[in-house]
Formats: C-alpha cells, structure tokens, sequence
C-alpha cells in the first residue's frame, strides 16, 4: 500500500494532500487575503504565513484521510518554479518529516503538477464528504494530448506523452510546444482589472463582469506570434492606450471618473479584454491540434477556472471533435491533490530526491 502525505505552498496558498495507491484521500487548503489590500501577492508575507498555516493544514490533511503519519510511504512536495521564500517552508518542513519518519521525499515541478490534475481520482469517502465533488464524472485524458496549460505566471501548450510499453517508467513526458515570451494570459487579467480599479486577485472579477459586458465595444490588438508560444505585453499595452485616450477624450483624470461618466465601463473592457485572451490562447492551441493530429485537449492551471475559457475548450472540442478535459474547479488554482498525483506515478518509479534538493523560483515543465 503506498500512502504519500504532499504539500503545495508555491505562492500564497498552503495546501496538503494525501493519496494512497492512486486515490485520493484528502485535500486540505489555507488561501491568504493579507495581500488583497497591496494589490498582489507581497512574498515576506506570503512566506510567514505559510508558517502559520502548515502545521495546521498538514494535521488537517491526515485526520481527514485517516491516515497516521507513520502509515505514509514518502513525503512529496513542489519544489519549484515559484516564490522561493514560501517554497523554502514547504521544502523544508517536507524535509523535517521525511527525516523524521525515516520514508523518502518526491519532488514535484509545479507546472507538472498542474497537468497531473486530469488523474486526481477522489477516493468514495473523500467524494461523500465533499458536496462540490458529487456529481462530477472523473474523466482521465488519454495519452497523447495537449494541455493548455494557463496560470498567472505560465501560459503553455504542452505535448503530454505516456511511457512507452517497453518501459518500466509510470512518469508521463512532457513537451513544451509553445509558451509565452512575456507575460502569461492570468498576469494580463491581473494587472488590467487592477488598472480599472477592480480588487485582487483580479481574474475573477474580469471573468465576472465580462459576463455581462459588451465584448465588441474596445478592440485590443491581438499579437503576431509565430509558431505556438504566445505574448500578452501588446495586449496589456493595448488595454492601457485605450483607457487612457478615452480618459483623455472624457476630460478625467481617474478610473472613476471615466466610469461614472461611461455607462458599463468596466464591463465592457472586461468582456473585450477576456474575449481577446481566450481568441489568443486556444487559436495557437487549436493550431497545434491540427498539426499533430491529436484530439485529446485538457485545460490546467488556475486560468481554468475562468468561465468563458472552459464555454471556449467545450465549443472548440464540438467544432472540431476534439475529446475535451476541463479539471473541477477545486483542482484548478494551486492544490496538493495534483502534487500529491505526480509524486503517485514518481513513486512507482522509485524517482526520489536527496535531502538536500533545494527549491527553485523559475523553471519550465
């Protein structure tokens, strides 16, 4: 029997998780709103409260699965990419366990872990417990395909390969077909919602209000970028120019003003801005499928909780008969079950780490 206790703590969540022989027991997460008030996640603040939070989070994350510390097989955590001040905690506190109870430790890339979310499979005691879990069909892509894979810090378009039978390896392989060489499309609803004076974090409230807004009413220019990588800083520019002239236009000096002056200001650049970000991310993605030839297309990262994202992957995947992926929305954002199921498939390949791995703040899949 192999029971892994995983921890997530790569920005300002804390999440700890545990699975054992490949179903999951418990998913448990503490969020942060100290940094609603800056605007952005600030990393000091981050870190220290990952301290507060995990011994809390990871006692929670046993007593729910049932599982005693000295039943787990090995301790898995996110090495990296990240805040490095808030990978140090959960880096180190996995250290401290492991050391303690004598067991392995599994490192695990984030951004892996994010596409690993397609093969969560609750375990029927978790799914009992949870309301937002019932009903949900666990659907499990099939190798190969294509993760959009979009946070806010990566957008990428990722080959996702099983082990050949000739192997003895469980771990999928990754490529990275096309990524972004700027920002990523969820740093562009942040920094354009904080722009129009919406809170933080901003995606949610972009998604939101887009709803209900006029996607036609703003045209933003859409980038020219070869091949399969993506660029949202002309974007982001775009957005920016356009506010400001109509600011200029209107005689005001602030968001606000502008507002009160333009019925449905806010919405409508909402409704333009996601628009344009979706048309961007799954015309590349749509392309890729096309050249490969692969129909199996899943969605990942925190972006994939965005409303008008998941009604784009449905359409495309009926347009184009592509077998489609959508995550539940509690494995999107930043959760230990996804870390917890890459380290399951690292595990069987007895693919450990030595105690003195350290954790990385920038890396690709």
């Amino acid at each position: 029997m192999i029971t892994i206790l995983s921890i997530e703590s790569s920005c300002d969540d804390t999440s700890a998780a545990v699975i054992r022989d490949g179903l999951l027991l418990s998913n448990v997460t503490a969020s942060q709103s100290v940094h609603e008030e800056f605007g952005g996640v600030v990393p000091e603040l981050a870190s220290r409260a990952h301290q507060q939070n995990i011994v809390p989070v990871v006692d929670a994350a046993l007593r729910r699965a049932g599982v005693d510390k000295r039943e787990l097989s090995a301790i898995a955590f996110t090495r990296g990419p990240g805040l490095l001040g808030s990978l140090l905690v959960g880096t180190s506190f996995a250290k401290g366990l492991a050391l303690s109870l004598n067991i392995p430790l599994i490192e695990v890339n984030h951004l892996q872990g994010h596409v690993m979310a397609h093969f969560v499979h609750p375990a029927d005691s978790m799914i009992a417990a949870n309301p937002k879990l019932q009903g949900i069909e666990f659907r499990h892509p099939a190798f190969p395909f294509l993760c959009l894979l979009v946070s806010g810090g990566n957008s990428q378009i990722v080959l996702v390969e099983s082990h050949t039978p000739y192997t003895v390896h469980h771990t999928p392989s990754m490529t990275i077909l096309g990524q972004t060489i700027d920002d990523a499309a969820g740093e562009a609803f942040d920094k354009c919602a904080k722009v129009l004076g919406l809170p933080y974090p901003g995606g949610p409230w972009v998604d939101k209000l887009a709803q209900i807004g006029d996607p036609t009413r703003y045209p933003l220019a859409k980038p020219n970028i070869p091949g399969y990588d993506y660029s949202f800083s002309g974007l982001k520019t775009s957005f920016l120019y356009s506010l400001r002239d109509q600011m200029k236009a209107e005689g005001v000096e602030t968001i606000d003003e502008l507002a009160a002056k333009v019925p449905n200001l806010r919405e409508d650049y909402c409704a333009t801005l996601q628009t344009t970000v979706i048309d961007i991310l799954m015309r590349k993605l749509k392309r890729a499928a096309n050249d490969l030839g692969i129909r199996q297309v899943a969605l990942a990262g925190g972006v994939s909780a965005n409303s008008g994202l998941r009604a784009a992957m449905i359409d495309y995947a009926k347009r184009y008969h592509w077998q489609a992926f959508i995550p539940p929305f509690s494995f999107t954002t930043d959760n230990a079950a996804m870390i917890a199921q890459a380290a399951y498939y690292k595990f069987l390949d007895a693919d450990f780490c030595p105690i003195d791995a350290v954790p990385y703040a920038k890396t690709t899949i």
